[in-house]
């Protein structure tokens, strides 16, 4: 799979420094996602995705510390070799099941974000035609 991608990553390098044309195009759809990425919607929204990653990031590595102590503690509890294992293994899998249901929390919390951001970007440029054909009506 690696070099699949490395495959298509060298062919699109390729076409843009090895054509005559592709320099000039890089330089124009560079140009253009710079113009895109300063818009202040664009910004504010940066901005508030930054902030909620940094919010719920912090909850994966919590539960990921709580795992490795449930771990550890089955592995130096009481019993036999063998129970210890099983202890083990069985702390082993809700840890990870834990860390796994946090880490779907907050990938679908990020979603649920990222589509009240998009409905409001939506929902408020959508009401920009609507503003101005009601001021071409009025001249």
């Amino acid at each position: 799979m690696k070099g699949k991608i490395g495959l298509v990553v060298g062919l699109g390098v390729g076409y843009v420094l090895g054509t005559r044309a592709g320099r000039e195009r890089y330089e124009q759809i560079k140009t253009q996602w710079l113009k895109v990425w300063n818009l202040d919607p664009v910004q504010e929204q940066v901005t508030k995705v930054k902030a909620f990653v940094g919010e719920k990031a912090a909850a994966v590595p919590g539960a990921v510390w709580t795992g490795v102590v449930k771990v550890a503690k089955s592995a130096t509890g009481p019993g036999t070799p063998g129970e210890k294992l099983d202890a083990t293994i069985a702390a082993g899998k809700d840890a990870v099941e834990e860390v796994s249901d946090v880490a779907e929390d907050v990938v679908e919390a990020a979603k649920k974000k990222a589509e009240a951001a998009t409905s409001k970007t939506s929902a408020s440029s959508a009401s920009k035609p609507a503003a101005k054909k009601s001021s071409q009506n009025g001249k």
